[in-house]
This record gives C-alpha cells, structure tokens and sequence, in this order.
C-alpha cells in the first residue's frame, strides 16, 4: 500500500464518528490507552470499542501490545492498549506527491558534485530515483522483453500509484492527467518539469524498456510529460 493509500484508507476510518472521538482520546492521553478507557471516553461497551480499535489498528493509526510500559504486570493476562503510530495523515484530491519532489531536492542538495549545478545534481538526483523505482518494479514483475505496449502497460500501473492519473490514449501512448508535484510545478516549471521528465525517463531506464521513451509535452492543467513507444 502506498503512502497516498494509506492515508486514502485511514481518513475512511476515521469517517465514523465514533472512531474520530476515541483515537483523539488516545491521541490527547499521552500514554497506551485500554479498550476499557476508549469505550468509557465515547460511551459505547468494551467490544463495540474493540472492534473499532482493531479498524484503526488496521490502517496504521494506531498500534496495540499488553500492558502500559514501566507499569507492575497484572495478575493474569495484561490488558491489552493501544496508543498512536505517528502516521501522519494527509489526502489531497487530485493527489500531490511533495515528499518525493522534496526528497529528491534534499539528496541533491546532500549530494551535489563539486563539478554540476544545483540544477543539474536535482536531474541528476531525479532520474536516479526514477530509475529505482523501475527496477524495482522489474524485479517484482519480472515482464521479461518489453515492448512499447507491455512497457506503457507496466508504466501506468506504478504512476497511478503515485497520483499521475495515466490514460492510455493510444497503444503507444500513455499520457498523464494529474500533475503530483502542482503547484509547486507551477512557481517553477522549468525546474519542477524538468524533475519530473527525469524521473520518468529514469523509470523506463531502470524499467528495462528501451522501447519506451518519456517526452516532455506540457498541457494545460495536466503533467507535462507523456511515455510514447519509439519509433
């Protein structure tokens, strides 16, 4: 599950009222809390509260053990509580990929080579995490030869992951609807593009597609790089 799924699940959960009030209690108790304590906090019986715990527990934002650390063990079986993961929750529709533009930025900045530009060590910096990514995702799918087709197929299942919204207008051409990295794209697009385009272009380097090229071709209120098969 990606982070963007993560957060898309969590805020789900906390839809439900009841869930909402309890994991505020927890939150605010700054310490492991009981299902005991998170029932009387909203006022609903201890397996009512167990089952929403468990739903919370389910998507990250809480993590549950037995017994409070530091405190004498029962007699018995320890109680079992709950306290927060530290997930950090957050859904933007359309959906925005700023970590990874800023962890991109930040590695350039820690690695910038005495002989290239800030610039050129953020492209530099871009297409190698892009190239990660597609091995990585070679080595999970393992397509064996791609071609154009197969590549552009491959492509859109990963960036939809990461928010970029891929439709398949043609065979050989995959284009993007969503900008993840918007507006920040839009305060500097020659750079933030740029990124972008890299990070991209790294992905069918590391994806092993040689069939498959990333262009730069801006529209309107959408990504301004598209995969095309070459020819």
């Amino acid at each position: 599950m990606t982070g963007a799924e993560q957060a898309r699940a969590a805020v789900a959960v906390l839809g439900d009222d009841l869930r909402r009030r309890m994991y505020d209690f927890i939150r605010r108790s700054g310490r492991p809390v009981t299902r005991d304590e998170a029932a009387e906090s909203v006022g609903i019986s201890r397996k009512l509260a167990a089952f929403h715990l468990d739903k919370l527990v389910a998507v990250g934002l809480l993590s549950a053990g037995y017994g409070r650390p530091g405190e004498p063990r029962p007699v018995g079986r320890a109680p079992k509580v709950y306290q927060p993961t530290g997930l950090d929750v957050r859904v933007s529709i359309p959906p925005r990929e700023h970590e990874l533009l800023a962890a991109i930025l930040l590695e350039a900045v820690r690695d910038q080579h005495a002989d290239e530009t800030a610039r050129e060590a953020a492209l530099r910096t871009a297409e190698e995490h892009g190239r990660a990514l597609g091995a990585a995702e070679r080595d999970r799918a393992r397509p064996g030869r791609l071609g154009a087709e197969r590549a552009l197929t491959c492509a859109a299942r990963v960036l939809e992951r990461y928010g970029f919204e891929p439709v398949r207008v043609a065979p050989d051409l995959l284009r993007l609807r969503n900008c993840p990295f918007h507006p920040l794209a839009a305060q500097d697009p020659g750079l933030v593009c740029a990124i972008n385009h890299a990070l991209l272009a790294g992905f069918l380097h590391g994806l092993d597609a040689p069939a498959a090229e990333a262009v730069l071709a801006p529209r309107p209120d959408a990504c301004c790089v598209e995969l095309r098969g070459t020819r």
